[in-house]
């Protein structure tokens, strides 16, 4: 159960219809929206951030979901990586690529382009932070510099969420948490 309760969405009507795109986006009503909202100004802010960077950009939405489930995972976030678990198989990631995530430097599952952005991913998300300037040679074969920003920006984005969600301890819905359920593994 979570440490602070989510709001109800009649408490908040200012909110119905971003907290509705944001359930219509990910296919169940996120439980860490509802208990931002208890802070409107900053929902707004967290949701304009969340959206700008997971709804924009030339990085692969599959790719970025990947990248947010390694970071979760590297930070000890179970939240989202359950919510990361389900949004990748919903952007198209199979479901055996997932199985296989912490696999991907050796796993011909992933490629050279996805394999540079998990690395980064999973050092950047230790704490501290494990990047390196090998790391960034090896993303500048297959990103743009843009992208490498965009990358950079999805890994601090799960950051963020970590931090909020292991906090407060947020309750994992049911879809996510069973797909989680599904694609976790010893390494977890």
């Amino acid at each position: 159960m979570s440490r602070i309760e989510p709001r109800s969405l009649n408490e908040v009507p200012e909110f119905k219809d971003l907290m509705e795109k944001g359930a219509e986006t990910m296919g169940f009503m996120p439980e860490d929206g509802l208990i931002m909202a208890h802070c409107p100004e900053m929902l707004k802010g967290a949701g304009h951030f969340i959206n700008s960077i997971l709804g924009t950009g030339t990085v692969d939405g599959g790719l970025k979901r990947m990248i947010g489930y390694i970071t979760s995972q590297a930070s000890g976030c179970h939240y989202c990586s359950a919510h990361t678990s389900f949004t990748a198989l919903k952007n198209g990631i199979e479901e055996t690529k997932m199985k296989a995530i912490w696999e991907y430097p050796n796993s011909n599952l992933f490629t050279a382009k996805e394999k540079a952005a998990l690395q980064l991913a999973h050092h950047s998300g230790m704490v501290p932070n494990g990047s390196t300037d090998d790391d960034f040679e090896e993303l500048k074969k297959h990103f743009s510099k843009e992208e490498i920003v965009e990358i950079v920006f999805t890994i601090s984005l799960y950051g963020f969420l970590n931090k909020f969600n292991s906090t407060i301890k947020t309750t994992i819905e049911e879809k996510p948490l069973a797909a989680y359920n599904k694609i976790k593994t010893t390494h977890e």
